[in-house]
């Protein structure tokens, strides 16, 4: 399956960005998948492969472009220990800087990409995020109800908050239309917290799931990092593909 390096035109400069498409057929459903701080890499190429297995065509956008090409920052093969602290602490003002009209304004731009591609079937799309992505997904589904027909979050924590992809507030969850999966780690969610998510789901009427995966750290889908949790990754992929297949295929 062939991966492409792009450059996306965003009215802030160009994302660089990576597309993975099935090596059949002509048309494809898209999914916008925002990966975790880190960035694009050997791990999250793999990840964005997979999805393109199972015939969707995926657009992985390095979201910290204003800061220059994908690496942003130095990363070793493995990310753990000291080494994952010190990464997180050189990333952590992009991630104060990435502002909510950032966001919006970069989801503009990568969906009216995916609008265009020859590879892309029309129809909806799906968003999924890792990390601080999944909060970018869920403000890109909030932001374009009528494009995202699901959304996908996954060890995406913000604490402030108690909730891990409310970080605009549990009544920002009612501008969803579109199907939800929400996977927690154990250490980002205490159960009372998922309690008052879900029910702000149940609420607002989105049909979800949201459950906090037994056993797992902040990260636990990431090959690459010390937080990697082979059966929840196995979990995840179930969840998200049964989630696509329910609203993006016919």
């Amino acid at each position: 399956m062939p991966v492409k390096t792009l450059r996306i035109p965003t009215p802030d400069g160009h994302s660089d960005a990576i597309a993975a498409t099935p090596d059949h057929g002509d048309h494809h459903p898209a999914v916008l998948m925002y990966g975790d701080a880190f960035g694009i890499r050997p791990a999250l190429r793999d990840m964005a492969l997979e999805l393109a297995r199972h015939g969707y065509y995926v657009l992985v956008p390095n979201y910290f472009y204003r800061h220059g090409p994908t690496p942003v920052v130095d990363l070793p093969d493995h990310i753990a220990g000291d080494a994952r602290t010190a990464i997180i602490d050189q990333l952590m003002p992009l991630i104060h800087a990435h502002t909510t009209d950032r966001v919006h304004r970069d989801a503009d731009a990568y969906l009216e990409f995916l609008a265009a591609q020859p590879e892309v079937s029309a129809g909806p799309v799906a968003v999924t995020g890792y990390c601080i992505g999944g909060l970018l997904a869920v403000r890109t589904a909030r932001t374009h109800p009528d494009q995202v027909a699901a959304v996908a979050a996954f060890h995406s924590p913000v604490a402030a908050f108690h909730s891990p992809v409310a970080a605009d507030g549990l009544d920002s969850l009612t501008e969803l239309t579109a199907q939800v999966h929400f996977g927690h780690a154990e250490t980002d969610l205490t159960p009372e917290a998922l309690t008052d998510l879900n029910h702000a789901l149940d609420t607002a009427g989105i049909t979800h799931t949201s459950e906090i995966y037994p056993g797992t750290v902040h990260g636990f889908t990431m090959a690459d990092t010390d937080a990697y949790h082979p059966d929840a990754a196995q979990h995840h992929w179930d969840r998200l593909l049964a989630l696509l297949d329910r609203t993006l295929t016919s």
